[in-house]
């Protein structure tokens, strides 16, 4: 590694940080919105989102794109969201 290279130490800082699935108090460290919606469909369908949490961007012609501009100007959503997708991951 060089004296005072910034990309050395860059990567040695990288190396240095947790990997992003282990956080002490956030399960949701490191993964986004869009993943969550991703995975939720992948599980579910976009059919049992829209009855589970009934908003028009689960039920009405459905696409990630619309969840997300949906979800991130309305928090209680992103809430059910989010808490449905952790009570999965500890279900597992």
């Amino acid at each position: 590694m060089c004296k005072l290279c910034t990309n050395c130490r860059r990567r040695e800082n990288l190396a240095a940080m947790p990997s992003p699935s282990i956080h002490p108090r956030d399960p949701l460290h490191g993964i986004t919105l869009e993943s969550i919606i991703n995975q939720l469909v992948q599980r579910h369908s976009w059919s049992e989102m829209g009855r589970r949490i009934p908003v028009r961007c689960f039920q009405f012609n459905p696409s990630v794109k619309s969840s997300l501009t949906f979800l991130r100007k309305t928090p209680w959503a992103r809430q059910k969201v989010e808490a449905w997708f952790i009570e999965e991951q500890l279900n597992k």
